[in-house]
């Protein structure tokens, strides 16, 4: 089977300099499950006497936003506007939380506290540059009637002044079918765009987003089949289309770029990873070595947070969705070159276009 697809897209730089300023006065909330990425910093030299495994001795403890919440530190380092809607639990871990929050500069407002469930920790153990291991405290449960209304109440509440939406759903109780459709229906009576991450456990309908982002093993678990090509992937975007009932669907590819499916083309954009390999820390500058294809990879926590907020704040600031699928690809080459949950700026973006032009 051939595959059509359009020509590669690539927003003139007049364009895309209008996009970026836009960025600036774009306001775009964010809806879904709040977690704090703990990072324990060490070193690592020995092994343990008591079993194969390595001793780490401290060195250091930071904190930033995950999930929905690395979605808005994104929104926050591309110069937008965020506001931040999910539940806490009232535990020491969500006033450590809170904290990134206020660092940030986004409002509080939003944020449900809720007594009956643990604010969602991920802790990682980092030692010589690698993740050791990862420690999840967390509940899946749905959330309580009472304190899904008190969500729900909240983001209606701001629809009016912000230009989109993003729903970010980890699978961890926060973004109910109830709550999505309650918020969907609301966006769409006041014409506002929404950016989707499903999740993994069902196959909801998204009626009313304006496009739902997912990963090729989310989509390959949505779909029931492995993505193992191109047709594949062609066939699981064109089925995710149909049943999503949305205008567009992009599944993302890590070395092999994404994929942007539209209802109103037949054809399928497919836009490339970042063209060359650069080390970390040589974003902007002369390349060096022998080029290959796709940007080296080096961590990809937190890539798709990084795709979903440029994709919202550059629709929001007047792009097309293949345009912002394009800054959203640079954007994510970007952040996978950095160790641990980590954002890109409109400079770092200027460079990884200039750098795969």
């Amino acid at each position: 089977m051939s595959l059509s697809s359009n020509p590669p897209v690539k927003p003139p730089r007049r364009n895309l300099e209008r996009i970026l300023k836009g960025f600036r006065s774009r306001r775009i909330g964010v809806v879904g499950d709040l977690m704090l990425d703990r990072y324990m910093w060490g070193k690592a030299t020995r092994l343990s006497p008591e079993a194969a495994v390595p001793v780490v001795e401290f060195v250091q403890e930071s904190c930033c936003l995950g999930g929905a919440g690395n979605v808005a530190a994104n929104l926050v380092a591309l110069g937008g506007h965020a506001e931040l809607f999910g539940v806490t639990g009232t535990d020491a871990d969500s006033r450590a939380l809170g904290e990134c929050v206020r660092t940030l500069g986004i409002p509080e407002k939003g944020i449900v506290a809720d007594a009956s469930r643990p604010t969602t920790v991920k802790t990682r153990i980092i030692a010589r540059h690698q993740q050791v291991v990862r420690v999840d405290r967390e509940t899946r449960a749905p959330l309580p009637a009472a304190v899904e209304d008190r969500l729900i109440r909240r983001v209606k509440a701001a629809l009016a002044r912000l230009d989109a939406l993003v729903i970010s759903d980890y699978d961890k109780g926060t973004v109910t079918e109830r709550l999505t459709e309650r918020v969907l229906e609301a966006c769409q009576r006041q014409n506002l765009p929404v950016f989707v991450k499903p999740k993994w456990s069902r196959l909801p309908v998204y009626r009313g987003a304006t496009a739902v982002v997912c990963n090729r093993a989310e989509a390959s678990f949505l779909v029931t089949r492995a993505l193992d090509d191109d047709e594949s992937v062609e066939q699981a975007g064109r089925a995710l289309l149909a049943h999503f009932g949305c205008p567009a669907v992009i599944v993302t590819r890590g070395e092999q770029g994404m994929n942007v499916f539209e209802q109103d083309s037949r054809a399928t954009l497919h836009i490339p990873a970042l063209s060359r390999e650069l080390p970390y820390g040589r974003l902007g500058q002369p390349a060096w070595g022998h080029a290959t294809p796709g940007r080296q990879v080096f961590d990809v926590t937190g890539a798709g947070d990084t795709v979903l907020a440029t994709l919202a704040l550059a629709v929001a600031a007047g792009a097309s969705i293949a345009e912002a699928a394009v800054l959203a690809n640079a954007a994510a080459g970007v952040v996978v070159a950095k160790l641990g949950t980590a954002t890109a700026t409109p400079t770092e973006l200027r460079a990884a276009l200039a750098d795969s032009s």
